[in-house]
């Protein structure tokens, strides 16, 4: 599993080995012993999925939670990346835009 710059730790690179078998790759930041640059598929695919989440963040506002159970959380969790799913859908196949322009005007 690759991971995120921020859990650079050892500590807990071997924790989740212990605990859960995942065997997190970190990639060092540019100013650290031992760095070597990704490939760039990965720095692609990387900033695509954190563009994705940063927006998930924003704006649907999935770290504001109000559910009062695990099923309201679940729901709520669907629902918003149901929602995300389908703005994409329409920029990529309806409108002919970049499937990323979340802010755009759908009408």
């Amino acid at each position: 599993m690759i991971g995120d710059k921020g859990y650079l730790s050892a500590e807990v690179q071997i924790d989740l080995f212990n605990y859960a078998n995942i065997q997190l790759d970190t990639p060092k930041r540019t100013n650290q012993k031992d760095y070597k640059p990704q490939f760039r598929l990965f720095r692609k695919k990387r900033k695509r999925i954190e563009t994705l989440f940063s927006q998930l963040c924003d704006q649907f506002m999935i770290k504001r939670n109000y559910a009062k159970s695990f099923e309201g959380f679940k729901t709520l969790i669907f629902s918003k990346i149901t929602s995300l799913t389908l703005i994409q859908y329409i920029n990529k196949f309806i409108l002919n835009r970049e499937t990323h322009n979340l802010k755009a005007s759908i009408i």
